[in-house]
């Protein structure tokens, strides 16, 4: 018999690998004579690079690079098990975490970290990269992510801006000059995963939707927008096309944008994008169950996240999957009708929620050995 898990993380507890660990263990506790496959699970979010990485027996890299705020920082990326597909979280290099509360502010905050780890795997050889774009402290439309990459901007006095580009700075761009990028780009196939259809400019993107939560005033807001117009105008006259009413252009502060531009980046759904780089639809043929999970379950999962993923790759197979949740909120019902055969809470009893992430391991350990006993009498 095989059984797949595919769990997401369970955020601010257990990583996806370790979800697949707990509940492998539950699952041996009946029966060992089992074909297990284990894929951990992602939606082109947080965990994105630890999941690919353990799913395709990959590796990590570490490197050295800018952070948001411009100082020296380490971060980390995944090389798929292929060799040749690199993945990148740009929260690692330029994400909201790495800023202190007292100092986010998005005028000032730069994203050269992250087209450092795009460079970096353009060395290492890679010929893919799948970036994922949540959780930026920025609102510089991949500015500093173009220059780290070649790309060179200059001031209207005709001096180049040397400077890591931020939101402020993106002010002071009259020209962009492109022949210095990195030429090893033409050859790349750069694809971002990116669930959210914010266009760049208006009351929906980059600046009025996500910059409060990045540290940005009421006043800095017709500020940045201002200034994001401007650069916008300039980088699609450079390149001769229009992006800004892209869906998604306005993610990661513009990032989505400047991929597009700077980096003929292709903008798709995250989980899917996590499930064509992990071959999922063939590691599950001829699976028995799928057992899948998340934190908390509620309404937005049926939207994109990994568990609607998961179930509509089941249901074109034929394959049962059943649901463990840190929590169960409202509106689940619709994971009912995607086709979701069950769901379960892996709390045993009243508890807190630090209890709940403290016990995950043995929580999800023990509901699915529960699970696993029900399906053997079916």
């Amino acid at each position: 018999m095989k059984i797949v898990l595919a769990p997401d993380s369970f955020k601010e507890s257990l990583s996806a690998a370790d979800v697949c660990k707990a509940m492998q263990i539950g699952i041996e506790r009946v029966s060992k004579d089992l074909q297990i496959e284990s894929i951990p699970m992602a939606d082109g979010g947080e965990g994105t690079v630890q999941a690919l990485v353990a799913s395709t027996d990959g590796e990590f890299i570490d490197e050295e690079v800018v952070g948001p705020l411009g100082g020296i920082i380490k971060a980390q990326y995944g090389i798929l098990g292929d060799g040749e597909t690199a993945v990148i979280e740009m929260a690692e290099a330029s994400g909201l975490q790495l800023v202190p509360l007292s100092a986010r502010n998005p005028l000032k905050t730069t994203t050269y970290g992250t087209g450092q780890l795009m460079l970096s795997a353009l060395e290492k050889g890679c010929r893919k990269i799948i970036m994922g774009i949540g959780g930026s402290a920025t609102t510089d439309c991949g500015a500093g992510m173009a220059q780290a990459l070649g790309t060179m901007f200059y001031n209207d006095e005709g001096s180049e801006i040397k400077t890591h580009m931020t939101g402020e700075l993106m002010r002071q761009v009259a020209s962009i000059d492109l022949k210095g990028r990195d030429g090893r780009l033409k050859q790349a196939e750069i694809t971002v995963a990116c669930d959210v259809d914010n266009p760049l400019l208006g009351p929906r993107g980059a600046v009025m939707i996500y910059s409060p939560q990045k540290g940005a005033t009421p006043d800095q807001l017709e500020i940045l927008e201002n200034y994001m117009i401007h650069f916008i105008e300039i980088a699609e006259k450079t390149i001769s096309r229009e992006i800004r009413g892209i869906p998604g252009t306005g993610a990661a502060g513009g990032l989505g944008a400047g991929l597009i531009a700077f980096a003929d980046a292709r903008l798709r759904p995250g989980v899917k994008l996590v499930m064509e780089a992990c071959n999922f639809s063939d590691r599950i043929r001829n699976a028995s169950l799928i057992l899948s999970g998340e934190g908390r379950v509620d309404v937005q999962t049926a939207y994109g996240k990994t568990i609607s993923g998961v179930t509509r790759a089941a249901k074109k197979q034929d394959i049962p999957v059943v649901v463990l949740g840190g929590s169960i909120g409202e509106g689940v019902e619709n994971l009912y009708e995607l086709g979701v055969n069950s769901l379960f809470s892996i709390c045993s009893g009243p508890m807190s929620l630090e209890e709940a992430k403290q016990q995950a391991f043995e929580l999800i350990a023990d509901s699915s050995e529960r699970i696993f006993r029900l399906f053997t009498i079916m």
